[in-house]
């Protein structure tokens, strides 16, 4: 019956046991391997030890005058005992060449036939070889005493296997201390290491961290913000399906260790994603988005990269940009809701004074002014939503003390633009280029905003705003269009979008926006879009 053993739960546990069990699966190899290697070695070495004190004993000038005597055991003996006990083997049998024993540890064995091999000897050469005699299994040496060409007798020396392997067990003993301390070290700095390993991975085994790379890796892909992830060398780390979106980033394209600057980011994106400091709902354009940028470096004793967050608002900056028309709107008609209200009271307070006739002039005259402005509006500019933004601006900038005209030179019929030329972003172009053209003009001495709309030609529409305010520097004309320029100071929503804006739908369109010196010392802005395929975008400035 197998018994259920527990399993470590952690992967660290497991890493733990597993090199554990290899440490002792080595160590106990090697021991094996160290201990039959040992023992091979020790016999070779004792039998080379025979064979040196047989070689010896049977070189003896006393061995061979012995020999010769009636009794040899009698000088032979005592002198076999003390080469024992001298040379640290277990026998040394000396016998005449038939083999008969004239010497052994055992007396008793004297004179009785040696066991083992002689042949070589006999034949006068010097071996060894594994014997089981009276003394037990033993590694000898056998060699030939010889007097001139003639063989006397015959030296055995031998070295009991049993002692051989005493002196291997010794030898293995102090291997496996050895072996024990290595294992009890690979122990300990595996458990650090593990411990170590413990807590990076939270105590989880390899299943739950592979449940959790599967959500890692489903979130990162179902997330439809931007998600960027660089480390301390400003190199991409990590990059969702929504980074590469909103970064105009191929979904095939590799750009995982790629450095940020590799990525052709607008200059302010990838300045904001190089900067060290953390950035908080940071507005950026690209090529067709308008996004809300987080970035939070990730710090552990010195910095280890950047955690970025991407939003893409553009859709919410579209819609406020026409939430920020309909409350224009609504302020225009506000205000003339205001200067009709004082126009009935002086027609009313005309009547009450008994002033008819003055009272209808007075009402006539300011409804053909007001029906004149409507006609010149429309009779220029008879696309719909244009014309509403028109009379809406020209309320509100009179409101502002500022004089918006639409030049005699407009002429722009309805249902010549099209449906690649959406009605929004004419809106967001002309009506930021006037807003910032009423700035401008604002406290001037008689400010005035000029607006043309023409089409050139069939495929060309051009929409140009010029005023009497101060103008743009020649050498700042590339500038005006960088997200964050502004010659006003910042409001709470802050400033310096709205050319940004401008030029980005522009260049979505494939058209051209320039800047130029007005004639009356004004900027003139102009921009012109295709009416048919888009051509790329482009943004130009000059001094005229």
């Amino acid at each position: 019956m197998r018994l259920p053993l527990p399993l470590p739960r952690s992967l660290a546990g497991q890493l733990f046991a597993m090199q554990a069990v290899l440490i002792a699966v080595v160590v106990a190899g090697y021991a094996l391997f160290s201990y039959v290697s040992d023992r091979s070695q020790a016999e070779e070495a004792a039998g080379r030890q025979a064979t040196s004190v047989a070689l010896a004993v049977a070189d003896s000038p006393s061995v061979r005058e012995a020999i010769r005597t009636p009794d040899p055991s009698s000088r032979l003996q005592p002198y076999a005992l003390a080469v024992v006990r001298d040379t640290d083997v277990d026998f040394v049998t000396i016998m005449d060449p038939r083999g008969i024993r004239w010497t052994h540890p055992d007396p008793a064995q004297i004179g009785l036939v040696f066991q083992g091999h002689t042949g070589p000897a006999l034949g006068g050469r010097t071996f060894t070889e594994t014997y089981t005699g009276t003394l037990g299994p033993s590694v000898r040496a056998v060699t030939p005493v010889l007097d001139g060409d003639r063989t006397v007798g015959l030296v055995s020396a031998g070295i009991r296997v049993e002692e051989i392997s005493q002196r291997v067990r010794g030898q293995l003993t102090a291997l496996l201390a050895v072996a024990a301390g290595a294992l009890a070290l690979g122990a300990v700095g595996t458990y650090v290491v593990n411990a170590r390993l413990r807590r990076h991975t939270h105590g989880m085994n390899a299943t739950e961290l592979s449940h959790m790379h599967d959500y890692h890796q489903a979130a990162l892909h179902a997330v439809r913000e931007g998600l960027l992830m660089l480390d301390g060398q400003y190199r991409v780390a990590l990059i969702n399906d929504g980074g590469r979106e909103l970064l105009g980033v191929d979904q095939e394209e590799d750009v995982v260790g790629r450095p940020v600057t590799e990525l052709d980011l607008p200059s302010p994106l990838t300045g904001a994603l190089l900067a060290s400091e953390p950035r908080v709902d940071e507005v950026h354009l690209t090529a067709d988005r308008v996004l809300v940028v987080n970035t939070s470096p990730v710090t552990g004793g010195q910095r280890r990269g950047t955690v970025v967050t991407l939003r893409d608002v553009t859709e919410l900056q579209s819609l406020m940009g026409e939430l920020d028309s309909e409350r224009g709107f609504t302020q225009a008609l506000r205000s003339q809701a205001h200067e009709a209200a004082n126009r009935l009271h002086t027609v009313v307070s005309l009547i009450e004074l008994g002033r008819a006739e003055e009272a209808v002039d007075f009402a006539t005259a300011e409804l053909e002014l007001a029906q004149a402005l409507t006609d010149q509006v429309v009779a220029a500019v008879s696309e719909p939503v244009l014309a509403a933004l028109l009379l809406g601006k020209t309320a509100q900038a009179n409101e502002r003390g500022v004089e918006l005209v639409v030049s005699p030179d407009s002429r722009l019929d309805d249902g010549l633009l099209p449906d690649s030329l959406p009605a929004r972003d004419l809106v967001t172009i002309l009506g930021n280029l006037i807003d910032n053209a009423v700035d401008a003009a604002q406290g001037g001495v008689r400010p005035r905003v000029t607006v043309t709309a023409l089409t050139a030609d069939p495929s060309r529409l051009i929409l140009r705003v010029s005023d009497t305010g101060p103008g743009v520097d020649p050498e700042r004309t590339e500038e005006v269009f960088r997200r964050g320029f502004t010659t006003k100071p910042s409001g709470p929503g802050g400033r310096g979008l709205g050319l940004a804006l401008v030029q980005q739908a522009v260049a979505r369109h494939g058209g051209a926006l320039s800047v130029a010196s007005g004639e009356e010392g004004g900027a003139v802005f102009e921009v012109r879009l295709p009416l048919g395929e888009p051509a790329v975008g482009r943004v130009t400035g000059g001094a005229g």
